[in-house]
């Protein structure tokens, strides 16, 4: 397949929009000291309290090993507090804190702004998604 053709295809496509909603997320978390990966586990948390380790990492699409040190550094700042699990005393069940639901909270506003410029920007053209026009328009 030559060069060109492969850059037509919709999953490539695809890919780049994911890689610069990632980029863009990037910025606007860093502004709030937090990375996506750290921003996603939050999101999971807020959304589901009480997911173990096993769980959240699938919600936040890392590996297990991954989302062990992205709970490291959360606790350490005060974000999440981990519990045994009542029944299951090897699990750890994650909760948000105050101080990390406020947190969490103000970083929904900035990654709902950038989801919503990368979705206007891939809207239907005469009655088709162009993810290409997205890239083209906000890369």
């Amino acid at each position: 397949m030559a060069s060109g053709a492969r850059h037509k295809k919709i999953g490539y496509q695809l890919k780049r929009l994911q890689s610069l909603l990632r980029a863009r997320m990037d910025a606007a978390l860093d502004e709030r000291g937090l990375t996506t990966p750290q921003y996603a586990a939050l999101s999971a948390i807020e959304a589901a309290p009480g997911l173990s380790n096993a769980a959240l990492a699938r919600r936040s699409f890392v590996t297990p090993q991954t989302m062990i040190r992205i709970l490291d550094k959360l606790l350490a700042r005060g974000l999440i507090v981990r519990a045994s699990h009542p029944e299951h005393g090897r699990v750890l069940q994650t909760t948000l804190t105050a101080r990390g639901a406020r947190l969490v909270a103000r970083c929904h506003a900035g990654v709902d702004a950038v989801e919503r410029q990368l979705v206007a920007a891939a809207a239907p053209s005469a009655g088709r998604c162009s993810p290409r026009r997205a890239l083209r328009e906000r890369a």
